[in-house]
């Protein structure tokens, strides 16, 4: 039996630009758009009903910005990877989207050739920033190091979190128990005040700790 198509909501507040997506996506056979939005609240809506693998999500909906309203949108369904599409290149957007949770990240200059490479990294467990935002990403310095206040040793438990490693291998590449391992990553959490993997894997990428990946 095929694999199940990757489904896929978007949310943008323009019918045009939906129809111009739905196009380019429906043309691959193993991507399915099942629900459309117009806002942020019909995109919680949509997710909970449909609980996509993917999320394509324009950042200023409804005179607001949805990048404000992620925790919220991603708790309506928390397995689905979040895709922001923006006209906006400020590496400031990028930033925040990935702190608060989103798996990938481009312009819609760039939808037409990216969006679907973009769509089956995230829905596969990587991230994607395009790689024109991502460069100018990792180029601005870290204002400081350690940043916000955690220990040499918390940043590089934080750094190899993001990096993908599990407890069990960071205490094996730091020689800790798994237990401290534990407790660095509860201090880290409470520190910067995150809960999830993705906000410590946003932050990290933030603060240059990793290489902003581009397409992989």
């Amino acid at each position: 039996m095929a694999d199940q198509p990757i489904s896929i909501v978007l949310a943008d507040d323009h019918a045009v630009v939906r129809s111009g997506l739905r196009m380019v996506l429906e043309s691959e056979p193993d991507l399915e758009v099942v629900g459309e939005a117009d806002g942020i609240d019909s995109a919680i809506r949509k997710l909970k009903a449909y609980k996509p693998a993917v999320l394509v999500l324009d950042v200023n909906m409804e005179g607001a910005s949805s990048i404000d309203s992620l925790a919220e949108i991603s708790a309506a369904s928390p397995r689905t990877a979040i895709v922001v599409l923006t006209m906006q290149s400020e590496t400031g957007y990028a930033r925040d989207a990935l702190r608060g949770g989103a798996r990938g990240y481009l312009l819609k200059e760039a939808a037409d050739t990216e969006l679907v490479e973009a769509i089956r990294a995230v829905d596969s467990g990587q991230r994607y920033v395009q790689p024109s935002v991502g460069a100018r990403l990792a180029a601005e310095p870290a204002s400081e190091w350690p940043p916000d206040g955690l220990s040499d040793r918390e940043a590089e438990v934080l750094r190899l979190i993001a990096l993908g490693h599990t407890n069990k291998e960071i205490g094996e590449s730091l020689y800790l128990s798994v237990r401290t391992v534990e407790s660095h990553r509860a201090h880290v959490q409470q520190k910067l005040r995150l809960q999830t993997r993705a906000e410590l894997v946003g932050y990290a990428l933030e603060h240059g700790m990793v290489e902003v990946p581009g397409n992989q």
